[in-house]
């Protein structure tokens, strides 16, 4: 099943290169988790403060669905 992941700012450099260009789409297995897919991406999760899925605060333990929009955020400052 395909879905949408989008990682920001000092996250992004852990995706691979292909897909940084445009909107990243994922073929997964049913019954995938957010934590499931950062694990096989190598993305540190120590290092994810927030992830949404479709939208809403969700933890990595969140399973995927057809069509599901992940959005994975560091920590982040400013002022």
């Amino acid at each position: 099943m395909k879905v949408e992941l989008n990682v920001y700012a000092t996250l992004a450099r852990h995706l691979p290169e292909k897909l940084r260009q445009g909107v990243p789409s994922l073929d997964v297995d049913e019954g995938t988790t957010i934590g499931d897919l950062l694990k096989e991406l190598n993305i540190p999760t120590d290092q994810v403060k927030l992830v949404f899925l479709d939208g809403v605060h969700a933890g990595t333990d969140a399973v995927l669905k057809e069509g599901s929009r992940v959005g994975v955020f560091p920590p982040v400052g400013g002022g």
